[in-house]
């Protein structure tokens, strides 16, 4: 049996730990060493390494820490055992397993549990009861001395394993009153199987839905806050937000903790979990869009405390697709949806909007609160610079930014103007939804406004177009060129004649103006200035000049796999869509998972074509511009979401006081 040993040192307390590697080997006799990298600990190096240092060991196996002890003073050199004083650590043990993310102030040397151990030395382990996470025994502390130095035949016994297992032995012989049980093989197995298998508190990875049962016994520590043991007066020390977004791909539900330690709710964890397709996919049978939640919201039920079911809100926000099914059958969806969860759910639902299409509004307002709310931009005592939102959905695209106006300027009253009141600060905020723009429904546009410029022409006006496009192809039949296409990419279209698409590959710019097409620049402006189709925006390189301008949703999935950083300028973004529609792919050899993504998606010329035309021609926003794209920010998903839980737990006390 092999495991992983860590070994912290340090000078002294204020000075970071640092780790060497070793391994633990343990054979069926109870005999074992632990090696370390001979280059860079050998008997002496590791010896004077160690003299007079702060010193942690620790054994970790599928990363997970066994115990912890501390060796409280080394006289010797060499790490003999004499004069040695080990003593147990009372503080409580925390899981590091990969699949767990901690949040926590505390210095990294608490997360692990230590043991004291050499190179060729005793092991002491414990084995608390009731597993090795926080248990009783563990709050009080235990000493012993290993006195051997006086023995005539000390040097022998140290330099031999049958010594080793003497002084195994000797712990077991002193510690049994406490219930330390130190036959090594079994209890460290037994620890670690135990500890590996206790995984119902550990919250779900994304893609991975649990599939155990609530453990009640091990759940209690969810009502606990890492920050505080008191709340703020009139308020719970924890409370849980469920909050599903019904979008036009698929449903998600993030599952929201939060302490009040403060007045102002903070968020201690997010649990994230997904299924396809949409509620939208369902049109002509309600009941199924609704029990297509059940898997999103079974994982509520295992990681929420049952204690705060009762208190716990949960919200259906649906966006533009399930809009774009229209009144009647979104209707009976949604209908059904909050029927399902009152039946068969103990969650309360938030009254009014609880189950609701969320107005393009309030999209893109509660996604501007999440950006700077974990960029610790707002709830501020102190009024800060904001940063801009840009969200790109299937069915529509949000922009939101706070703009500074000058020269006697003012933001045009309408339903653009937004003022939002948060923290003890007023932010006047520019906001608009453009339905239909969503990545999803820009591809059906670009497709159509071919088919129907091919369609409505002449055989002498389809040379034109030809020229247009840039197709070098003879093209014959009922196929129609398309320029956003991979060269030769067949594609049919759902249209009143049995019509297909065929790739010309012509390159960015012959794209571009389709896809500039489509965004509707022309449209008559009742309001101005406009940015596109119309719509009425304050210019940002004049009233949003220099704060930070964040991009998420399919601004994200289309970009970064790529091997964009994650800050980059439109110019950029140009010069990669330039290549990717050309058919210049080679330079992505070097990341494989790009290739993959490229070859596998015939519509990455389009959708990046799209993308940027809506950033540089629709938003106007400048070349040299710099933009910041983001999937999460502080290990947190960005989008609407996280705002819209804030504003449910701002409108209601859900959850009864904890504090007096």
């Amino acid at each position: 049996m092999e495991l992983p040993v860590v070994i912290q040192l340090r000078k002294n307390e204020s000075e970071e730990w640092v780790e060497i590697p070793f391994t633990y080997y343990l054979t069926d006799q109870g005999s074992f060493s632990v090696l370390g990298d001979p280059e860079e600990f050998g008997s002496n190096g590791m010896h004077q390494r160690i003299t007079q240092d702060i010193i942690n060991f620790c054994i970790i196996t599928n990363n997970i820490a066994v115990t912890r002890f501390l060796i409280n003073r080394v006289s010797r050199r060499n790490l003999s055992m004499d004069q040695l004083e080990l003593i147990r650590d009372p503080r409580p043990i925390s899981s590091v397993h990969s699949g767990r993310r901690h949040s926590t102030s505390s210095d990294e040397d608490t997360y692990l549990p230590t043991i004291h151990s050499r190179r060729k030395s005793s092991l002491a382990l414990e084995k608390a009861e009731g597993g090795f996470k926080g248990a009783a025994s563990l709050e009080r502390k235990a000493t012993f001395r290993l006195t051997l130095a006086n023995k005539p035949r000390n040097r022998m016994w140290l330099r031999s394993i049958a010594f080793l297992l003497t002084i195994f032995g000797l712990i077991y012989f002193f510690l049994q009153e406490d219930k330390f049980n130190f036959n090594l093989e079994s209890d460290v197995t037994e620890a670690i199987n135990e500890k590996v298998q206790d995984t119902s508190n550990i919250p779900i990875l994304e893609d991975e839905p649990s599939t155990q049962d609530i453990d009640n016994s091990k759940i209690s520590t969810k009502l606990k806050s890492i920050h505080c043991t008191v709340s703020h007066p009139g308020r719970p020390l924890i409370q849980y937000t469920l909050m599903i977004d019904a979008g036009s791909t698929g449903s998600r539900i993030h599952v929201y903790r939060f302490n009040y330690c403060k007045e102002s709710p903070e968020l201690e964890d997010e649990i994230f979990n997904y299924t396809l397709p949409g509620l939208s996919a369902y049109p002509n049978d309600p009941l199924a869009a609704a029990k297509s939640l059940d898997g999103l919201l079974d994982v509520a039920l295992k990681n929420v405390p049952p204690e705060l079911y009762h208190c716990t809100p949960v919200a259906v926000k649906a966006t533009a697709g399930l809009r774009m099914l229209g009144p009647s059958k979104s209707g009976r969806i949604l209908e059904a949806v909050e029927n399902h969860l009152k039946k068969n759910y103990p969650f309360p639902i938030v009254p009014k909007d609880g189950v609701v299409i969320m107005d393009g509004k309030d999209e893109g307002v509660y996604a501007w609160i999440t950006v700077n709310y974990l960029l610790e931009r707002i709830g501020k005592s102190k009024k800060l610079s904001t940063a801009a939102i840009f969200d790109l959905g299937g069915g529509s695209t949000q922009i939101v930014f706070e703009p500074e106006m000058d020269d006697g300027t003012v933001l045009e009253t309408g339903d653009h103007r937004y003022e939002l009141s948060f923290g003890g600060h007023v932010y006047e905020l520019y906001q608009h939804s453009y339905l239909h723009y969503g990545l999803m429904e820009a591809r059906k546009s670009i497709k159509n406004f071919i088919a129907d410029l091919w369609l409505s022409a002449s055989d002498d006006d389809k040379s034109g177009i030809y020229e247009m496009i840039g197709s070098d192809l003879n093209i014959k039949g009922d196929y129609i060129p398309h320029p956003c296409l991979p060269k030769n990419h067949l594609e049919k279209l759902s249209f009143d004649y049995n019509i297909t698409l065929i790739g010309t590959g012509a390159g960015h710019a012959q794209c571009r103006f389709v896809a500039e097409q489509v965004l509707n620049k022309d449209k008559t402006c009742l309001l101005s200035p406009c940015a596109f189709d119309g719509i009425y925006q304050p210019p940002l390189k004049d009233t949003f000049s220099v704060q930070d301008i964040y991009a998420f949703s399919y601004f994200y999935d289309r970009i970064y796999p790529l091997g964009m950083p994650s800050e980059f300028s439109l110019k950029e973004l140009r010069d990669l869509t330039d290549s990717i529609c050309s058919g210049n792919i080679e330079q992505f050899s070097h990341l494989p998972e790009a290739m993959k993504e490229i070859r596998k998606n015939p519509y990455y010329c389009m959708d990046l074509t799209f993308i940027y035309g809506l950033l540089h021609i629709g938003y106007e926003i400048p070349l040299e511009r710099e933009l910041k794209i983001a999937k999460k920010i502080n290990d947190i998903e960005t989008g609407w979401c996280l705002g819209a839980a804030i504003a449910v737990m701002d409108q209601n006390a859900w959850c009864k006081s904890t504090s007096t």
